[in-house]
């Protein structure tokens, strides 16, 4: 991994290196990213590594534990164990000096991830959300679930790790397949028709599939965004005032401008975000009539950053209740 830069500390008992982020031939908001880790020597306390989050990196909940990846993890220790003598504990302490700021552009939060982003592991190989491979992985997944025997004809289409793990949660993996997408939703929705699905239920994140309310069926956030617009439009159609939906198309964030509705009047904000949830579905319903005509039903449900199911369709609805 290069180094940028690099100094003794404390008479050699400290050190102090600086790299930067390199996420692979994808775009990411963290290219570049630069990461300092000062390395010190301590006794060992609960073994011989301990990694400390400095200011930017990501923790789970306001007074949880480092959030680092079981790669980032084993990277460290496979890499450093040779180096650390007996008796010795080799402190890391890692600092992400943009980490802070990068994380207000994420749904981080929605994954318990609060201060800062979380250690993955620099120049990692990784499998894009929208890469044509993750694509194909989700389709050979649908083709699998839609051969099976005791396939019933329903199936909830999650939308990343944060909605599997909330449909475990629901217990919706006990009454029918989860299969997890990541962008490429439109293509997911025509070939799930395709496999004889009849009942779809979309449960994912308010601040992706609030895309699919405004018509925008891969969700990268690189290919589109317009969420801000997207609320602004279903806010008029609503009865909201137009100074209110200035406001909300001048927020930094869908959470703030979900925080701002929240603020101002929570019933209002519930019936936007509820209508949202209805757009979603027929959204879906009118992407499917593109492709061809099946009688595959696709209800939305949408949870919000702290991982609470909030709103659903009218199918989505049903769909949940059966």
């Amino acid at each position: 991994m290069p180094i940028q830069s690099s100094a003794p500390l404390q008479g050699g008992e400290q050190a102090l290196a600086i790299s930067r982020c390199d996420p692979g031939p994808g775009l990411d908001l963290t290219r570049d990213l630069e990461i300092w880790v000062q390395a010190r020597w301590s006794l060992p306390v609960s073994g011989w590594l301990e990694i400390v989050p400095g200011e930017g990196i990501g923790r789970q909940g306001r007074e949880g534990d480092l959030c680092a990846s079981d790669f980032a993890r084993r990277l460290l220790k496979a890499n450093l164990r040779d180096l650390v003598p007996p008796g010795r504990c080799l402190q890391l302490e890692v600092v992400f000096p943009l980490g802070r700021e990068l994380a207000q552009r994420t749904s981080n939060a929605a994954f318990g991830v609060v201060d800062g982003l979380a250690l993955i592991g620099t120049q990692a190989e990784v499998q894009s959300s929208a890469s044509p491979d993750q694509l194909r992985a989700s389709l050979d997944a649908l083709q699998a679930i839609a051969r099976a025997a005791d396939f019933c004809g329903s199936l909830t289409l999650v939308i990343g790790e944060n909605g599997l793990d909330l449909a475990h949660q629901l217990g919706l993996a006990d009454q029918q397949p989860l299969l997890k997408a990541g962008n490429w939703i439109g293509p997911l929705l025509v070939a799930s028709a395709e496999a004889g699905v009849s009942n779809l239920l979309l449960l994912g994140y308010h601040g992706k599939l609030v895309k699919l309310a405004g018509g925008i069926f891969h969700t990268h956030h690189h290919l589109a965004d317009g969420r801000l617009e997207v609320l602004a439009a279903i806010a008029l159609q609503q009865g909201l005032g137009v100074d209110l939906i200035k406001e909300l198309l001048g927020c930094a964030s869908m959470e703030s401008a979900l925080q701002e509705l929240q603020k101002r009047d929570s019933t209002e904000a519930d019936r936007v975000w509820q209508a949202i949830a209805q757009a979603v579905e027929w959204r879906s319903e009118a992407y499917l009539k593109r492709y061809g005509t099946w009688p595959m039903r696709v209800g939305a449900a949408l949870f919000d950053r702290q991982r609470q199911l909030r709103w659903t369709g009218l199918t989505g609805h049903s769909l949940l209740a059966r």
